[in-house]
């Protein structure tokens, strides 16, 4: 733990580069000081023939991608902004487990650090109410076949005054105690997201009926009353009932593969 939760040390690649295969088995990770997104390079690099487990962290993220292609920023090193990538063998009908995954990997890994976490579907991680990351997972095509590139923006050191919107937090706001050194946490998130991974392409039906009951306890989600804005510009409102087995979130029993979901209040 770093006792000032505001502190901006650089991350340490010499460490990240001698973590142990039984650590992370595969994984290799890569520090760049400036990225407009990691994502983009990690694509890129996927494109030319780069192994499943390369990771691509940048200190400072000039153009972060998100959902419906919003854009931000992050202060150098006040985040962790990485890509990983993965060429799952699984059935391509279950890559929409991947975004849900790979959020309750980092919810696992940040309850660890004594963090209240919860995911909220379909692809944010929550403190409380409010986003402390989000999740953005792209397929893509390359010349050995398709591959996911999984981006995870972590809010660790930001201010108040730094936060992208009102609904977001940090670790160090969030934290009273501090918050952790952000290369041990960056290991602890990769090796919570390469054991989910592994065990969900491994698993197979059973794999795949344990990540639903693990993300589904995990998911503030369920059970709330909630607005889900469509992609058709349409709105939804209900209560949140479950996720089927293809991951999409049941609304009143009725499934919804995409929207951005907002939960609602309610005044007792």
């Amino acid at each position: 733990m770093i006792s000032d939760p505001f502190e901006r040390p650089p991350l340490d690649a010499g460490r990240l580069g001698s973590v142990g295969p039984d650590v992370l088995p595969g994984v290799l990770v890569e520090v760049v000081e400036e990225a407009a997104s990691t994502n983009v390079l990690v694509a890129e690099r996927a494109r030319s023939g780069a192994a499943e487990g390369l990771v691509v962290v940048a200190e400072h993220q000039t153009a972060g991608r998100g959902r419906l292609d919003r854009t931000w920023e992050t202060p150098a090193g006040s985040a962790l902004t990485f890509s990983v990538l993965l060429r799952p063998t699984a059935p391509s009908q279950t890559w929409p487990w991947l975004p849900l995954l790979v959020g309750y990997a980092v919810a696992k890994a940040l309850k660890a650090s004594g963090f209240e976490a919860s995911v909220k579907w379909p692809n944010d991680v929550l403190l409380g109410d409010r986003k402390v990351a989000g999740i953005l997972v792209e397929r893509i095509e390359t010349s050995s076949g398709p591959a996911a590139v999984v981006g995870v923006g972590l809010n660790v050191g930001m201010t108040a005054e730094e936060l992208p919107v009102p609904e977001a937090t940090s670790l160090a706001v969030a934290g009273a105690d501090g918050v952790p050194d952000r290369t041990d946490l960056l290991v602890d998130l990769l090796a919570s997201l390469w054991e989910s991974y592994v065990a969900w392409q491994e698993g197979g039906d059973l794999g795949a009926r344990r990540l639903a009951d693990s993300y589904t306890a995990a998911c503030s989600t369920i059970g709330r009353a909630i607005r889900v804005a469509l992609p058709s510009g349409e709105e939804l409102t209900g209560t949140a009932t479950g996720i089927d087995p293809s991951g999409r979130l049941l609304v009143d029993g009725s499934p919804v593969s995409a929207g951005d979901v907002i939960h609602v209040r309610v005044d007792r």
